[in-house]
């Protein structure tokens, strides 16, 4: 039997993080807006004889990812329409970046699942608009503009990928590349980072490029799986059944986990790609790029092998402490800050720190917890052996209470009730408590109605 291997290129579509639009000078936080339709102009919205004029900072903001992604930035580079017709799209044309985008030829090192390294080429990043956004009903859709003309990016790869875990890696390198920057926020639950997979199947060993699809809108690193790993297994089901694919643009059904069909998949020649009239070419100097370059912090593949060599943490290690640029900078202030080793410190962080952000819902730039203050990290030794005997304790302890004898829990029956007894004479009544299968004893305040004594029945309520 025939063995396949998929062939992937994605598309990530990021918005820039700026105070206004891309090309006019409406507010780009369509998230707090007011009201549907109220961050808007002629100029996002269509209206005729209205002059694009484009964002400086939206632009180097755009240079800054293409130096991060090794581009080479093109310094002269224009703008063109893409023109195509949907509800969500009020010019009937979108104005983005064609065959010079601001940064092109980049290279990004990926990890493939086995633990290869793979070098994904990045084949251009340019500037583009986003779109309003469509809310549909049953029988009807509404528009809000309030985010047409936001500044968006698109990094496109080359069809280097060859699994499932080398996209997911791409994909979560490319977003931890744009929050260290401070492009993007990363959040894709309100869909301001988006993939688009484009997938095809080949014999093993062929250089052959095969008929692709095109998974749009994907918001989360979970459906970049799932539906990539369903659209691979449903074209080779295809071809080993002496079917052929067709060449479509599909969604993901993120219930029923399948691909659905949206419209066949266009071109570029559909598009009808012509430069942009209102916009003349951006010339970027080589000082302007320089100054740019300049501004590049240090990212996480240089920040994950600084942090093998100088704190002999291992490749996965080093690799959760820089998915994050303020995760990394807080163990750099712990380790600043404690005696503790640093294979200690991860270990700190990746269990009680973690597991405290993840219990009180926060994340890690809302802790108040200075590095200064964490000190006790000094008392733990190594961080395994202190979680193994923080589980012994608590074992032990379950079984001195299982095995504790009867006259015993008789005893603080006893002086339970005793307490029950004093709370109904301050002032309660109905003060209730009922045992548990496991004989531990909850108390249960029912019917709680004060009697006579004000200030006793402030105490009880603050005591329960």
């Amino acid at each position: 039997m025939t063995q396949y291997e998929p062939v992937i290129g994605l598309e990530i579509h990021g918005e820039l993080l700026t105070n206004s639009k891309m090309f006019c000078s409406c507010s780009a936080d369509y998230g707090s807006a007011p009201e549907p339709n109220s961050n808007i102009c002629p100029v996002c919205t269509g209206l005729p004889g209205a002059m694009p004029v484009v964002n400086k900072k939206a632009t180097e903001l755009a240079a800054l990812v293409g130096l991060a992604l090794k581009c080479s930035i093109n310094k002269h580079n224009t703008f063109a329409r893409k023109n195509y017709y949907y509800p969500d799209l009020p010019k009937g044309y979108q104005i983005s970046q064609y065959e010079l985008p601001i940064a092109e030829k980049g290279l990004l090192e990926v990890n493939d699942g086995s633990e290869n390294q793979l070098k994904v080429r990045v084949r251009r990043v340019h500037i583009e608009e986003d779109t309003a956004k469509l809310t549909h009903e049953k029988n009807y859709a509404l528009v809000d503009f309030n985010r047409a003309g936001v500044p968006l990016l698109e990094i496109v790869s080359e069809p280097d990928i060859r699994t499932v875990e080398a996209a997911l890696d791409y994909a979560t390198k490319v977003r931890a590349i744009l929050r260290y920057l401070g492009v993007n926020s990363g959040d894709m639950e309100k869909g301001v980072l988006r993939f688009e997979a484009n997938i095809s199947v080949r014999p093993v060993g062929s250089d052959e490029f095969r008929t692709r699809t095109e998974i749009k809108n994907l918001n989360s690193f979970r459906a970049l799986v799932r539906a990539s790993q369903y659209e691979i297994e449903r074209q080779i089901k295809l071809y080993e059944e002496g079917g052929t694919v067709v060449q479509e643009t599909l969604g993901w059904d993120d219930a029923r986990e399948v691909t659905t069909s949206q419209r066949s998949k266009e071109e570029a020649h559909d598009y009808r790609y012509f430069p942009e009239p209102d916009l003349p070419p951006l010339q970027l100097s080589d000082a302007w790029i320089e100054s740019i370059r300049s501004q590049l912090p240090e990212l996480p593949e240089a920040k994950t092998a600084r942090f093998i060599s100088d704190f002999g943490l291992t490749p996965s290690e080093a690799r959760f402490l820089t998915s994050e640029r303020t995760l990394a900078n807080y163990f750099e202030s712990v380790v600043a800050n404690s005696k503790s080793p640093a294979k200690t410190i991860h270990s700190w962080i990746a269990g009680e720190f973690m597991r405290y952000l993840n219990d009180s819902g926060l994340s890690i730039d809302d802790v108040t917890l200075s590095p200064r203050n964490t000190r006790q990290t000094d008392r733990h030794g190594d961080g395994q052996d202190h979680r193994r005997q923080r589980r012994q304790d608590r074992a032990d302890r379950t079984l001195q209470e299982r095995r504790r004898p009867s006259a015993d829990r008789q005893r603080k029956k006893s002086l339970a009730d005793d307490r029950c007894e004093r709370h109904s004479r301050i002032g309660y009544k109905n003060f209730e408590r009922q045992p548990q299968r496991s004989g531990q004893v909850q108390r249960r305040q029912r019917d709680l109605v004060p009697m006579v004594h004000g200030a006793g029945c402030e105490s009880l309520e603050r005591q329960s």
